[in-house]
């Protein structure tokens, strides 16, 4: 079979949707005509992941000039908490956002640690805000 054909004609008649829906026979479908009851293999999980990844970074670099002067470890940890909770989410941590911004890393990471995120999410909370406070990956 030519899957380039196949993909081509496939596209034109099932028509794209970015966002789930039911279809005529009331499976819940999304992409070009995919019935989420049979849900996703792990590799378009994983590139859905990335895709997210990738849309977090650019919200949280869009919403705070400073991010640049980061290390990398400590833009992760904005990043893993706006993947995580939303931008909105990240945003109200207003005192951790101010103290990153001063590079008081310490603060930052007691005010992470002092949420109800951090009751929530567990070992990634701890994780999290020692990357910030040491600026070293875990």
């Amino acid at each position: 079979m030519d899957n380039v054909k196949a993909t081509a004609y496939i596209r034109r008649y099932e028509g794209f949707s970015r966002l789930p829906y039911k279809c005529p026979t009331g499976h819940l479908t999304i992409g070009y005509g995919h019935n989420l009851e049979h849900g996703i293999s792990a590799s378009a999980a994983l590139f859905i992941l990335q895709e997210d990844l990738a849309h977090a970074e650019r919200a949280v670099k869009d919403s705070f000039p400073w991010w640049w002067k980061l290390d990398d470890a400590r833009q992760f940890v904005l990043v893993d908490m706006a993947f995580n909770m939303g931008l909105a989410g990240l945003k109200s941590f207003k005192k951790m956002l101010s103290a990153v911004e001063q590079g008081d890393y310490q603060t930052a990471a007691k005010e992470m640690l002092a949420s109800k995120w951090a009751a929530q999410v567990g070992r990634r909370a701890v994780e999290n805000a020692r990357m910030m406070e040491t600026g070293k990956w875990i």
